[in-house]
């Protein structure tokens, strides 16, 4: 494909293209599209062949000269692991006498933080890295192609390249300008503080928790981790989606940008958390444990994260998809968005209509938990 001089490659892996190319475009801020994190899924085998999840990265140069743009880009089989759901869409299309998959899904896979889903050394490459995408789609018969937890910044180039937008709702804690978690606390209404500070002292009592970064996460901590994270993936989805190779992976190529929060009782771990540090958020991905031990969830996988926000000096934690439990401990309702191309204009037309309904219901959503949140009013 090329646009104008410019080539658009596809590739098979990630790894077919040169670290420093892809890292100097994909920039510092979101671990989760560099260079070493999604090399650690094809290489642990948790996307590839048998996972649903074919790496197709779409990259645009001038022949012969380096990487100008990059797209992290999949072929999917299926709809798991991508926390936007499009089954119905699936369903509809295919009881039209259609057929959904294959289709291109742009996006960090298992993980619903926003980011760059264009890696872009100028804006200018974000068009024909788009028309590429659709090319592709139309020149193998895909369905569609999805751009999954856009950061705000580009969202607006989807939009101008005529892609469909849709809104879901995910819960942030917002640092503004706190020295201390008691600084955080004095903003909540009364019964909220107490609230919280019964939390922590609850699950503290029982556990020591320990936090781990870098070189200081060794095998047995990922062994134990490992355990966890099967448990709590056997009962959300029926099945992990990572390898256990994925966590060594990760530990020896970004160890710096993890904190792996463990939870220690009778000198052996129960419980634990891991987050992805950003250059101005905290990203909380999994959690698990082998013993019930109350509010431990709320204090490893939220209090533990608002903490280490504000020791790092990072203005938000995004503790992940789902969860209207993070309302009532400071996570506050932030609209996420992800872009849509259709090739069908028949069936293009039937979402938009779809969408622009479920805007509403969003919106209106949004509303109400925002007047729901724990702070003091007027405060």
């Amino acid at each position: 494909m090329s646009d104008g001089g410019l080539a658009a490659r596809v590739g098979g892996s990630v790894g077919a293209f040169d670290r420093a190319e892809w890292n100097a475009l994909a920039g510092a801020d979101n671990p989760f599209v560099s260079h070493e994190f999604l090399t650690a899924l094809e290489d642990s085998g948790s996307v590839g062949p048998g996972t649903g999840w074919q790496a197709t990265p779409i990259v645009i140069n001038e022949e012969g000269g380096p990487i100008l743009a990059a797209m992290p880009a999949y072929l999917k089989s299926h709809s798991q692991g991508e926390y936007v759901f499009d089954h119905s869409w699936a369903d509809a299309y295919e009881r039209a006498g259609g057929r959904y998959y294959p289709k291109l899904q742009i996006a960090a896979p298992f993980t619903p933080a926003t980011g760059p889903r264009l890696l872009l050394s100028n804006e200018a490459y974000a068009g024909p890295l788009l028309n590429a995408a659709e090319q592709l789609c139309l020149q193998n018969r895909f369905s569609s192609a999805h751009a999954t937890f856009i950061e705000p910044a580009q969202q607006p180039l989807f939009e101008n390249a005529g892609w469909m937008l849709r809104s879901d709702i995910q819960f942030h804690w917002h640092n503004r300008g706190y020295s201390t978690f008691d600084d955080f606390l004095a903003t909540l209404s009364s019964r909220k503080r107490k609230d919280l500070r019964k939390e922590r002292a609850a699950a503290q009592a029982e556990v020591e928790i320990v936090r781990l970064t870098g070189g200081d996460i060794r095998p047995e901590h990922w062994d134990a981790f490992w355990h966890f994270y099967q448990d709590t993936g056997a009962r959300k989805w029926g099945h992990p989606y990572l390898t256990r190779e994925a966590f060594d992976l990760f530990g020896e190529r970004m160890g710096e940008k993890i904190m792996l929060v463990l939870a220690v009782q009778d000198r052996f771990p129960v419980a634990g958390a891991l987050n992805f540090i950003g250059d101005d958020a905290l990203y909380g991905r999994y959690w698990g444990c082998t013993r019930d031990i109350r509010f431990l969830h709320f204090e490893l996988c939220y209090y533990q994260a608002i903490d280490a926000a504000i020791e790092l000096g990072l203005s938000r934690v995004e503790a992940g998809a789902q969860g209207g439990h993070k309302l009532a401990r400071g996570y506050e309702p932030v609209e996420t968005v992800s872009a849509h191309w259709i090739a069908d204009p028949g069936f293009r037309e039937a979402v938009a209509e779809f969408l622009q309904r479920e805007r509403a219901g969003v919106a209106a959503d949004r509303n109400y938990l925002s007047g729901r949140t724990p702070f003091r009013k007027g405060g």
